[in-house]
């Protein structure tokens, strides 16, 4: 019966040991932290989504601005040849330019900003 009750210790004592000992060399999480980067990742990605839509779904995009712009700059058309009324009701093709070039702005500062984090991690090597 002692032999039984020895083994059945040796046994606990082995599956504790199993269980209940971290290696020191094994990275520890703490949940908090885990949590924190997964809500940071996910708002970088809903700015991300929301700067590269603004910039080029709203209103028709950048690009088609940028292009009936220079059109009207350079050749003989007008503003008013897209739809260009010279009130804020009748923009025509140039409906949203504001949140457009806005996000464009922000798009450049977000990647200068990013730019420069790199450069100066690169420099530290």
């Amino acid at each position: 019966m002692n032999a039984a009750i020895a083994r059945l210790g040796r046994a606990w004592r082995w599956l504790e040991d199993l269980l209940a000992d971290d290696d020191p060399l094994e990275p520890h999480f703490d949940p908090v932290h885990l949590a924190g980067t997964l809500v940071a990742c996910m708002a970088a990605i809903g700015v991300l989504y929301w700067l590269l839509w603004t910039l080029l779904v709203f209103e028709g995009g950048l690009f088609p601005k940028i292009g009936a712009g220079l059109s009207a700059l350079l050749t003989s058309k007008t503003l008013a040849d897209y739809g260009c009324a010279g009130r804020p009701g009748a923009m025509g093709v140039f409906e949203g330019w504001v949140g457009n070039a806005a996000a464009l702005v922000l798009l450049v500062l977000a990647v200068a900003a990013l730019h420069r984090v790199y450069a100066r991690a690169a420099a530290k090597k």
